[in-house]
């Protein structure tokens, strides 16, 4: 069996109607500066090790412009780095302390333990495949590439799932065409007229989240707009205007 997408005019007349809308937005232009216009740039340890702690800290909590999410994130300097981190005998209790003395942040105890365990295999073994798939995204640009990279990313850290793992991969700049589909996009997407009634508790399975990602791909293709920048003017057109250039996170 097999499904075939037919987006009609209607379709694209909204799409594009509705991208102009918040096209200039921060967010927007950031995320075209960061996934579309930027390549071949060093992803560090750091780098890496900082948006899988952010993506962890968004796992159901509010990551808007104004939350303590977003301002721990932006924290300046950033106070679980790498290089702190890897230098504690007991990090999981150092992790539990930092959050929860920050304030406003859920799920402490649990984000600690994931924090501490895919530090430890990072440091066993998987640093090498995960700077080889780094310069695989960053040399062949490929839809099938980024979804294997998110598979890979999936299987093999704690907190992660289909859609937190497109989330490290895309907070990073390495992808354009696999988003991180939760509630915002779906609530759209039911709105916007998708021919299947979309439930944002059945995305934790991999094969449904791809038949709506391969959907909003072709939407996306369709309209002459790349899948993450459309996922960028939707998450801007929740927040209104609060984003700026100073609280971009992603």
């Amino acid at each position: 069996m097999k499904i075939i997408w037919q987006i009609e005019s209607q379709d694209i007349e909204q799409v594009t109607n509705f991208y102009d809308s918040y096209r200039n937005s921060p967010f927007v232009q950031k995320r075209i500066e960061r996934n579309v216009e930027t390549s071949n740039f060093k992803v560090s340890k750091d780098d890496f090790f900082k948006a899988m702690i952010s993506c962890l800290l968004t796992t159901q909590q509010r990551s808007g412009p104004d939350s303590s999410v977003t301002k721990f994130i932006n924290t300046e300097p950033f106070p679980l780095n790498y290089r702190i981190c890897i230098s504690k005998t007991d990090l999981q209790s150092f992790a539990l302390k930092v959050i929860s003395n920050f304030g406003g942040l859920r799920r402490s105890n649990k984000i600690a333990d994931e924090i501490t365990t895919n530090l430890n295999l990072l440091e066993k073994s998987l640093w090498s495949k995960v700077f080889e798939i780094i310069d695989e995204l960053q040399s062949i640009e490929s839809v099938q590439k980024e979804r294997e990279a998110a598979d890979f990313i999936n299987n093999s850290f704690k907190g992660f799932g289909p859609k937190q793992s497109r989330n490290l991969l895309r907070s990073m700049g390495l992808t354009k065409y696999e988003i991180p589909i939760d509630s915002r996009i779906t609530k759209w997407l039911n709105k916007f007229g998708f021919p299947v009634r979309l439930s944002a508790d059945a995305l934790s399975d991999r094969n449904y989240y791809n038949f709506v990602s391969d959907g909003f791909q072709k939407l996306c293709k369709e309209s002459g707009i790349i899948p993450c920048v459309l996922d960028a003017v939707i998450f801007a057109s929740f927040d209104g205007d609060n984003w700026t250039e100073q609280n971009v996170v992603w």
